[in-house]
């Protein structure tokens, strides 16, 4: 893994200040697919809702990452912006930022675990009135080591299921010092971005780490979310003979009734070829699967963290380790099987891909943006609990996006409305 490169003092710390042409081009690309966040953006740039507030964003730095944060500034914010995953940096668009459009930006990709934390610190150092997290981290950080900065916070958004698990914990403990919206549950965001992005994107990121044909394989889904459904269609469609393992009965059932054959992780482990879990959970796969999956087996993780899979025990399993692709290391296990890890097990479809579709993630960042204007109007009122997008900000972000791709749909009446409103009306 690479290490910290240094950039101009006090604009962040990135690979190669070189790089931002290419990257300034490649934010373009991305506006072209995120009309809604343009639309955003021109507003935000003629009303300034955000001036003289201050967001630290610890996001997936990416090019519609990049556009999220640059309608930001344009609102008046004063933002800066580190990875939220070692390995999700597109760092030609992180020199961008810092050159191009002025925003101190923290991000190298493969950076270790201390030049992660010590970005995560150099923008609590930027003084934030609001954070914007990709799981939390952000958040725990100002509630375990950099208390001191947390009075100067109104609110946040956290746009990950695993961040939105820890900062409900964080909550229902009694511990949140700071109201926060969870962007993440917003229908504008899981039912397109989870779904249809992830479900994308995850086969995207394994298909060139591997170039295995999907066609004939099966493929084990460890968790249906909305993370795991969108997955599961995915790989469907490309051919495969898709398996899924669940805690949850209910999301179980739903997958059996989509046509799925349902199983336990050790079960399916047997007959698997490639397994991609989505739990937002600790060891999806551990070491009793890992005992008995078949060799050839291709293992990858489109959770946030890189903990749902029991790396540590694959470690002390395996009698050898290679590299034989970039981003696929290869175990040699004692009894002459070959498992293959894709992406050290983080998120494979940032690591060895671009993440999801710009005309998806206009949509999530949508709720972001607008739900910091949300806050700046309302932080006073809130209690430091976790709370939804509101719903016309939901709506609003649907009906941008409709308008966007020239889709008009119908209205109730007033005679509609009415009869909706009565419980008189009848057989």
């Amino acid at each position: 893994m690479a290490t910290r490169a240094g950039t101009e003092t006090g604009k962040g710390d990135v690979r190669d200040i070189s790089l931002a042409r290419d990257g300034a081009m490649r934010i373009e690309w991305a506006s072209r697919e995120m009309p809604v966040m343009r639309q955003i953006q021109e507003r935000f740039a003629k009303e300034k809702p955000l001036k003289g507030l201050k967001i630290s964003a610890c996001l997936h730095v990416t090019s519609e990452t990049a556009n999220l944060v640059i309608a930001l500034r344009d609102g008046g914010a004063d933002v800066a912006l580190c990875a939220s995953n070692p390995l999700s940096t597109q760092d030609d668009v992180a020199a961008a930022l810092v050159r191009e459009f002025g925003i101190p930006t923290y991000a190298i990709k493969g950076e270790d675990n201390e030049t992660y934390y010590r970005h995560i610190n150099a923008i609590i150092d930027h003084g934030p009135n609001v954070t914007l997290d990709d799981g939390a981290d952000v958040v725990a950080a100002l509630h375990s080591t950099r208390t001191e900065m947390l009075p100067n916070v109104i609110g946040g958004g956290e746009e990950t299921t695993t961040g939105v698990i820890r900062l409900r914990s964080l909550a229902e403990a009694g511990k949140l010092k700071y109201p926060i919206i969870a962007i993440n549950d917003a229908d504008t965001k899981h039912f397109f971005d989870n779904r249809y992005g992830t479900g994308q994107s995850t086969l995207d990121g394994i298909t060139r780490a591997t170039n295995v044909l999907w066609a004939g394989k099966t493929v084990v889904i460890c968790g249906y979310g909305w993370c795991g459904r969108g997955v599961a269609l995915r790989a469907r469609g490309m051919g495969a003979q898709v398996i899924v393992t669940e805690i949850n009965p209910i999301k179980a059932l739903e997958a059996a009734m989509d046509g799925h054959r349902v199983m336990t992780i050790e079960e399916a482990a047997t007959v698997g070829d490639i397994f991609i879990t989505l739990t937002g959970g600790l060891n999806a796969i551990g070491r009793r699967p890992l005992e008995v999956m078949r060799g050839g087996a291709i293992i990858a993780n489109s959770g946030h963290f890189n903990n749902e899979v029991d790396i540590e025990a694959l470690e002390e399993m395996a009698d050898g380790k290679q590299r034989v692709r970039p981003f696929v290391d290869e175990y040699l296990m004692g009894d002459g099987r070959r498992l293959y890890l894709l992406a050290e097990g983080r998120l494979v479809n940032l690591a060895a891909a671009e993440g999801h579709p710009s005309a998806v993630m206009d949509m999530s960042f949508a709720n972001q943006a607008l739900s910091v204007e949300y806050l700046v109007q309302t932080a006073h009122t809130l209690a430091p609990q976790v709370y939804n997008v509101p719903r016309d900000i939901d709506e609003e972000v649907g009906r941008l996006k409709l308008e966007a791709m020239g889709i008009t749909i119908d209205s109730l009446s007033q005679e509609q409305q009415d009869y909706l409103a009565s419980w008189e009306s009848g057989t």
